[in-house]
């Protein structure tokens, strides 16, 4: 269908307006499921449920905005993971892209690892039990004190990320009487399709030694020269939202390589190999994410391959989905507040969060879906354009969208996998609140992170 043909909608002489987005759907009211949670579902009044509970009901005990996690999407998502490495690799879920202290609970009880990359994403994990030596620490600038609170927890693994920080941690952890395990970061090249500040194997990004000038063969000899390092393996991470295996394929050659030359300068072959995370999930229709038994077979396969070309044994495998298990698990719900149309050119409907409570779209031009979740309509479609509160003409939610003409203030709509990094990064700005984060299971709703107060803004204003 052109776009002059499109059936509702702002117009101008036919013609839509430039930008990125698809064609009315055939149907305003679906919820596609490999965008939504996994018991998100309409009802038979029309109106969206999680976990057996309405919106109109989540909405009225905990407000809006407010971050709605479907529980047992995220254990099915992070057992799904555990069993597709099964018992010869090991997950390590990216407490980045979200975490609280049920999410720690979640995954101990689920089998999986975890890694930090800030001593408070660490007291974090501690403080809910997770095993220490199933903790991997990163960050490119870790502080003194930060190493020394993992080393003292008996973290499993620090990622080295400099020349400088390798000496760093040597010498904590000699001071403290004990060998730490470490890993180290590499940056092996790699331009991984996606956001030029969300790749990070270039060579020319803050993050690894790189491979391509020796700086990561150096680094290898310093550490195992050095008394307070037990080097067990290479880290290599290259980017956020990757679909194409490719990328993985061309970093664990390049890193297997780098595991040959260290066995033929050093006779030492090192037991590990961590391929980072980054793959992509579903925020559209048009996004088409892969399973993590598809992902477990492809880079078990390119690693296995690499060794026996290089004559190495195969190391044990280390992955770290964040995005890819926390993602899709969760929806941002809002309250329609204002209805603005430009002839010619979209509707603006802004609701009562904003760029505070998702930072993406407007940091990486991120896109989202979204849906009217708390009636269905019969109405004409309408090109919107969904927008925060903020005192900022970037303060953009979902760029833009198809939802109902008839949608009035009052209306409640829902933004799917806003699982990952939501929350994380989200703001103050205004003086905004942060909302809170609602686990729903099984006909129930528990509040795990609660949502902020003035009263919590004014604490920390001590002028």
């Amino acid at each position: 269908m052109s776009r002059s043909a499109h059936p509702a909608g702002p117009r101008h002489a036919d013609v839509w307006p430039e930008g990125h987005y698809s064609a009315p759907p055939a149907d305003v009211n679906a919820l596609d499921p490999k965008v939504w949670a996994q018991t998100v579902t309409r009802t038979d009044t029309g109106e969206v449920s999680v976990g057996g509970i309405g919106v109109a009901a989540l909405a009225e005990e905990f407000g809006t905005p407010a971050y709605f996690v479907d529980e047992t999407d995220f254990r099915a998502r992070a057992r799904a993971w555990r069993t597709a490495f099964g018992h010869d690799a090991d997950v390590f879920y990216a407490g980045k892209a979200f975490l609280s202290r049920a999410i720690v609970r979640w995954l101990h009880e689920e089998g999986l690892n975890l890694d930090v990359c800030s001593g408070g994403e660490l007291t974090t994990v501690l403080s809910a039990g997770m095993p220490a030596d199933r903790i991997a620490f990163h960050g490119n600038n870790k502080s003194t004190d930060e190493i020394t609170q993992a080393i003292e927890a008996g973290v499993g693994r620090i990622v080295l990320d400099s020349f400088q920080e390798i000496v760093r941690v040597a010498h904590i952890a000699q001071s403290l009487g004990t060998r730490q395990r470490v890993q180290i970061r590499v940056t092996v090249g790699v331009e991984a399709h996606t956001h030029e500040f969300i790749a990070t194997a270039h060579e020319d990004q803050k993050f690894g030694i790189a491979l391509a000038d020796g700086q990561a063969a150096e680094a290898v000899r310093r550490a195992l020269t050095l008394d307070g390092l037990e080097l067990i393996g290479i880290h290599s991470h290259i980017g956020s939202q990757i679909f194409d295996m490719a990328g993985f394929e061309v970093a664990a050659r390049r890193v297997v390589a780098l595991l040959a030359a260290v066995r033929d300068e050093h006779g030492v072959e090192l037991p590990e190999i961590d391929l980072g995370g980054g793959l992509g999930i579903a925020y559209t229709s048009d996004d088409d994410p892969r399973e993590p038994h598809e992902i477990a077979k492809a880079l078990g396969e390119i690693v296995t391959r690499e060794c026996e070309a290089a004559r190495l044994r195969t190391p044990r495998i280390s992955v770290e989905p964040g995005r890819a298990i926390v993602g899709p698990t969760a929806f941002t719900l809002y309250e329609v507040g204002t209805i603005k149309p430009l002839e010619g050119l979209r509707t603006y409907v802004s609701v009562d969060g904003g760029m505070s409570d998702n930072i993406r779209t407007a940091l990486y031009d991120a896109e989202y879906s979204v849906a009217l979740v708390s009636r269905t309509s019969d109405a004409e479609p309408m090109l919107v354009r969904v927008v925060g509160k903020h005192c900022e003409s970037g303060d953009i939610v979902v760029k833009d969208a198809f939802l109902p003409s008839d949608l009035a203030p009052g209306d409640l709509i829902a933004v799917p996998a806003t699982g990952a990094y939501c929350r994380s990064m989200a703001s103050n700005y205004n003086h905004a609140l942060r909302p809170p984060v609602v686990a729903v299971r099984d006909g129930e709703a528990r509040v795990i992170v609660r949502r902020e107060t003035e009263e919590d803004l004014l604490r920390l204003d001590v002028g």
